[in-house]
């Protein structure tokens, strides 16, 4: 990656460039210190729209202080440790390229590094702040250090290497400590820790998909958005998307858990109640025969087997914009695989089996979403409380969608290799397509 030299300290710099010059003047300061806690870089913007933060943090490997840079991306993270002078040219070249604003911590305060949109650099300072937003939610279970003012924070060199993550959603919001998720104290309950992670990642993903899908990414006047959550449970993430939709980005919404267990169903209704959350409530239903109704965005996490079709059929049907499913069981398509020739001294493992109904059903299904004006993405989520599946499938709707007929023949080719007589999420679209068709003999 080319590097952006970082001037020394006692170079004269144009007027514009001296809040940038001071901003890692005072880095370079608090790493001779001690002080550093961490560097934030964020603000995405530039050509990796996938690029979503960057957290730097001080280490000590071999002897040797380093920086650790851990890029969080939509769907992975990636950590690279650098010698300090290499890492603090890389952190100028990412301000310079990618970010808006770059936050510099410290026991004493925040420092913000911020570039307007032509190009012009700030500086901003905070003394001693309470804990910062994103400092409480990487870890909500240990006490932060700023929040007591700096008071606890390390001031011995750094040997830590541990990895923090971005959160989305605030640990302090009453729907976690109702749910169980945090304790009264706003901690995250260990028994909880998973779900935790599993909560974050989901918001995660749907902010990306919001911000991808430009219908939606911006207020339609007073109009609320409309979710639909299958399978709600408990409700983990049906609160948590309304809490991100309206508390976050302060968007009108409706937002509707349907689950199959009246208990679900009555407490998910008496703690939205409870909390007084307007515009999030929950009912008795199966996705086969939910009524069809106009939707933003419709979610399903571990429909078994064909229910999965069926919620995809429901959000197409419904024209959502953004389709998030987490797909379970696979049940439909393995009795029917005839396995190629080739590929029988593979197959004939039950595990390798599986693995292979599975990505073809996934993949078919990814297929099909692409033929009704989809882009497709199927890839790893994050292992969930009670289940080893982690597979996430989302269709964000196209502005200008592809032909649908070359991806269908693609779809028929795949089932004639395997062996595959049907599959249900393409006889529920192709009965769509029969019901729709003009009739012998109509008018017209």
């Amino acid at each position: 990656m080319p590097t952006t030299p970082i001037p020394p300290a006692a170079a004269a710099r144009p007027p514009a460039a001296e809040p940038r010059t001071q901003f890692f003047d005072e880095a370079r300061a608090a790493l001779a210190d001690h002080r550093l806690v961490k560097m934030v870089l964020a603000g995405p913007r530039g050509p990796r729209p996938d690029l979503q933060r960057v957290l730097v943090r001080p280490l000590t490997l071999k002897g040797r202080a380093c920086l650790s840079l851990t890029y969080n991306h939509r769907t992975k993270d990636v950590t690279k440790n650098l010698p300090v002078e290499e890492g603090l040219s890389t952190v100028a070249e990412l301000i310079d390229s990618a970010f808006d604003n770059l936050h510099l911590l410290t026991p004493d305060g925040e420092l913000q590094l911020a570039i307007s949109r032509k190009g012009k650099a700030t500086l901003r300072r905070s003394r001693k702040p309470a804990a910062p937003a994103d400092a409480a939610a990487e870890n909500p279970e240990q006490p932060s250090a700023l929040a007591n003012g700096g008071s606890d924070a390390p001031t011995a060199a750094p040997p830590s290497h541990d990895r923090e993550k971005h959160r989305y959603v605030d640990p302090q919001q009453p729907f976690l400590v109702a749910l169980g998720v945090t304790d009264a104290q706003h901690r995250v309950v260990p028994a909880m820790a998973r779900k935790w992670k599993q909560i974050n990642k989901f918001i995660e993903v749907l902010a990306h998909a919001l911000a991808s899908a430009p219908s939606l990414a911006q207020a339609q006047g007073e109009q609320p958005l409309q979710v639909l959550d299958f399978g709600a449970g408990k409700g983990y993430l049906t609160f948590a998307v309304h809490d991100h939709l309206r508390r976050t980005l302060h968007r009108p919404v409706r937002v509707t858990g349907v689950d199959l267990k009246d208990d679900m169903v009555a407490l998910g209704n008496a703690t939205a109640q409870q909390l007084g959350l307007d515009g999030l409530s929950f009912e008795l239903g199966d996705v086969r025969s939910y009524a069809a109704r106009p939707v933003d965005i419709m979610i399903a996490l571990h429909a078994c087997d064909i229910a999965t079709d069926h919620a995809m059929h429901m959000g197409i049907r419904s024209g959502a914009r953004i389709i998030m499913c987490s797909p379970c069981c696979h049940k439909q398509l393995r009795p029917q695989l005839r396995s190629p020739t080739l590929l029988l001294p593979l197959l004939r493992h039950g595990i390798h089996l599986g693995q292979e109904a599975e990505m073809l059903t996934d993949g078919l299904r990814a297929l099909l979403l692409e033929a009704e004006g989809y882009d497709t993405q199927v890839f790893e989520f994050t292992s969930l409380e009670h289940t080893q599946k982690n597979k996430m499938i989302l269709a964000v709707k196209r502005e200008h969608p592809r032909a649908a007929e070359p991806l269908r023949e693609q779809v028929r080719a795949l089932k004639d290799y395997y062996g595959v007589q049907e599959q249900c999420l393409e006889t529920l679209l192709a009965t769509d397509r029969a019901e729709a068709a003009p009739q012998p003999g109509s008018a017209g």
